[in-house]
């Protein structure tokens, strides 16, 4: 029905109940007919129309049926009583005799079971109706049955998409209880119930588990071929009218790494940035386009992005002025590595931060193209932090990485090395700028990340590449990172490496097996010939450690913010940085690894690297075609 013909309906039918009403509170009060119609018809037409028009004016007609709740009552109760008074007062142009008051108190109670119930009845027939209609697969069953599982039972009722059947929880006090109109059963029998009753969604509504217990529930909940959603945030949860349909996600990788995002303290967030000239380099990366968004987020006077990839410079530019239409934002097409460009940029630009993100980090790119790595990370850190001291920038920021603590790779030494030049920078006599580097493990989602690969891997059905049973690897999201690297560059007084707080360690593997598992599939094993996707185990690349590691020595201390750790390691004065980068830089013209190792462990001391072995023999070829 068209909306207006419901409410021409609903009238209609209160037109010819609310009378009836007012009649049989009459004959209760008065016992019988005769002296009921002695009144004559008036009476009951005028309380009708009263009646009717005060339920206009309170917006009763308005409410849609399917929704109401107890507004429903409020709305009843105050508007009967309003009625009722009016009644009363009309009354006593009736042939100078009043109505009975007892009867119109009577009419209140009646006419509020009437209206009340009515709507009730059709709201219960709709919502039969629609169950009957609705897909299988909407049946859902909620995990968890404390408050906040009771609260999203309550919002389904309304969803058209949803039905909520039951509820399940491990609490064997609470199996076979009733919550929010719906029965509580033990979690144990999850696959049972989902065959007899129909089960195609099983939604955690338990904020505050683990991620270790979302990966089980999780499991359990695949092997009885239920799909897995949860609420989106504990944020969200705050507000008991955030809780809808909506409210239902799909539940993400993050949401089953066991690490909690802290929200960022603003005061942090914004010194170095707002209403300021701000440079990231590298723009278009995965860490600098996230820096992007955070620092225009935060309204800096201008945002100028640099980096050498058109592509990357292109689609960076293009969210940020859809996103930010009213900002100033000017893209910089070109290298860091490029002095006079660089300075030109931050002279004319009275650039006030700079969050040098520019480098190559992939392990084994970087480690069979030594020269151009190496002149990528070194030199472009030279070359800003020279042109930040020369024009005075506030604060210079370096994006480090876990992989320059005691590297065994190029990569590693490389940023390992651009810190040192950081720090050389820093202990200048008359230095005005701030310099400090922030060092952090891999960040999900990155494109040097193991997660696009995995992803893809499993689309296309298998094998998962993993090179070690045993490799671990740190973990965070990539706007987490972005914003703790605004904030220690906050935090900032001249030389530091801040280390953010990166949570345990994750093995690779287990990683894998989540990937597996959140779509919905099974790996395939020995013991388990029928699943779905193969982990094969592929060796240790060039340069690749099991473990990373994220400080150098023991001298760290906390900072202002929970999540960010301060230490202060060794540096190199910067006649000797300059004598050894100096020969570092001869050693890559030639393009003899053995002389680029060797110059390497002079500048970082604590570069290990191994001679080649027959397993190397792949990325060895590359490196010798690259050279050629």
């Amino acid at each position: 029905m068209h909306r207006w013909t419901k409410i021409a309906l609903m009238l209609a039918m209160d037109f010819a109940a609310i009378p009836l009403c007012f009649l049989m509170a009459m004959l209760l009060r008065l016992g019988d007919f005769e002296t009921a119609l002695s009144y004559g018809a008036t009476p009951y037409v005028v309380v009708g129309f009263i009646t009717v028009g005060v339920f206009i004016l309170s917006d009763l007609y308005r409410a849609v049926i399917r929704f109401i709740d107890q507004t429903l009552l409020r709305a009843t109760g105050i508007g009967l009583a309003l009625a009722v008074v009016g009644a009363y007062a009309i009354s006593f142009f009736w042939q100078g005799q009043a109505l009975p008051r007892s009867a119109l108190i009577i009419y209140w109670f009646v006419a509020f079971s009437y209206v009340v119930g009515s709507r009730l009845a059709v709201r219960t027939f709709l919502r039969k109706h629609l169950a009957r209609r609705m897909p299988h697969k909407n049946l859902i069953a909620i995990y968890g049955a404390g408050k906040t599982g009771a609260q999203l039972a309550q919002a389904i009722r309304f969803s058209d998409k949803y039905r909520a059947v039951c509820f399940f929880d491990e609490k064997a006090s609470l199996t076979y209880h009733n919550v929010a109109g719906l029965k509580v059963f033990h979690a144990s029998r999850m696959a049972e119930l989902a065959r007899e009753v129909g089960i195609a969604m099983v939604v955690l509504a338990i904020p505050n588990a683990s991620a270790e217990r979302r990966r089980q529930i999780m499991h359990e909940a695949h092997e009885a071929d239920l799909e897995v959603k949860m609420l989106r945030s504990v944020v969200e949860l705050a507000d008991d009218e955030a809780i809808s349909a909506r409210s239902i996600r799909e539940i993400k990788l993050e949401d089953l790494l066991g690490r909690e995002s802290v929200p960022p303290q603003l005061d942090l967030f914004a010194r170095c940035v707002r209403g300021k000239n701000v440079l990231v380099t590298g723009a278009g990366g995965s860490i600098g386009s996230e820096l992007c968004r955070q620092i225009m987020a935060q309204q800096p006077a201008v945002l100028y992005l640099l980096d050498h990839s058109e592509y990357a410079l292109y689609t960076i530019e293009q969210e940020l002025r859809i996103r930010f239409p009213a900002m100033e934002i000017y893209p910089c097409l070109g290298s860091v590595c490029n002095a006079p460009f660089v300075e030109r940029i931050m002279q004319e630009s009275r650039i006030a931060t700079v969050y040098h993100a520019a480098a190559y980090k992939h392990v084994p790119l970087v480690e069979a193209n030594m020269a151009e790595g190496i002149r990528n990370n070194v030199v472009g850190a030279q070359v800003v932090a020279a042109a930040a001291a020369k024009f005075r920038v506030q604060t210079c920021v370096l994006i480090s990485t876990d992989k320059a603590v005691r590297p065994t790779n190029i990569m590693g030494a490389s940023k390992r090395i651009a810190e040192l030049v950081f720090q050389a920078a820093a202990l200048q006599p008359g230095n005005a700028t701030t310099f400090c580097m922030v060092r952090f493990g891999n960040v999900l989602g990155s494109s040097g990340s193991v997660v696009p690969l995995f992803r893809k891997q499993i689309e296309e059905g298998g094998p998962i590449t993993v090179t070690h049973p045993e490799i671990m690897r740190y973990f965070m999201l990539i706007p987490e990172a972005a914003q703790l690297v605004i904030q220690a560059g906050a935090m900032a007084k001249g030389g530091e490496v801040f280390v953010l707080d990166m949570g345990e360690p994750i093995k690779i593997v287990d990683l894998a097996r989540t990937m597996i598992d959140l779509a919905g599939l099974e790996e395939k094993t020995p013991d388990n010939p029928n699943g779905n996707i193969e982990i094969r185990y592929v060796g240790l690349r060039p340069g690749e450690k099991l473990y990373e590691e994220l400080l150098i020595g023991d001298a760290v201390e906390s900072s202002e913010h929970p999540r960010i750790m301060r230490t202060t390691e060794y540096s190199l004065e910067q006649p000797v940085l300059d004598r050894l980068l100096g020969k570092l830089m001869s050693a890559c013209e030639t393009r003899e690894s053995g002389a680029i190792k060797t110059a390497m462990r002079e500048l970082v001391r604590e570069y290990t690297f191994s001679e080649p072995s027959f397993a190397d023999e792949p990325a060895v070829a590359v490196t010798e075609f690259c050279k050629s």
